[in-house]
């Protein structure tokens, strides 16, 4: 067993952040970002650095770079600079889940708009328009739901965990 800083078996924490990873990408994320998510989440920090990730993954600095972009897209990983410092770290939020559902919301929308000029080019009375106006009042329906559920989990949250330090 190989411990790490915090006292943990390294091995264990690899096998853990594969795992979690395996689980995100039979999900739909790409598989590099899920890797680097998971190691990120999996840190005591939730913090590392470009050259930290790829020793701890075993990967290029370009699959780095890549799987950041695509986290930092998707709102689940924040860069910033470490101080002092022009390197680049990488943060995971503390409420991840909650700012990728929350910016979900705007695609929604965005589908919802579509929706409904497809309604209105098809015609609400014809199979295909019934077909796309049943899958808005779907969209309408998960987003009014979200914000709903977003709201309980804040109490949730809150009650849970306090103000501790994300």
């Amino acid at each position: 067993m190989t411990e790490t800083a915090g006292g943990r078996d390294t091995e264990a924490v690899s096998k853990f952040v594969e795992s979690f990873a395996a689980q995100l990408v039979e999900a739909g994320m790409q598989r590099m970002p899920a890797r680097v998510f998971a190691a990120l989440l999996s840190s005591d920090e939730g913090v590392l650095t470009s050259a930290e990730l790829g020793e701890r993954l075993q990967i290029s600095p370009a699959a780095v770079s890549g799987a950041v972009r695509y986290l930092t897209m998707t709102h689940m990983v924040a860069r910033e600079r470490e101080p002092g410092s022009r390197r680049e770290r990488y943060r995971v939020h503390g409420d991840q889940w909650y700012e990728a559902l929350t910016n979900r919301e705007a695609v929604i929308k965005r589908w919802e708009a579509a929706l409904r000029e497809g309604v209105a080019s098809l015609g609400p009375d014809t199979p295909a328009g019934r077909r796309m106006a049943e899958t808005l009042a779907f969209f309408e329906f998960v987003d009014e739901e979200i914000v709903k559920m977003m709201e309980r989990w804040r109490d949730r949250r809150d009650k849970q965990f306090g103000d501790v330090p994300r």
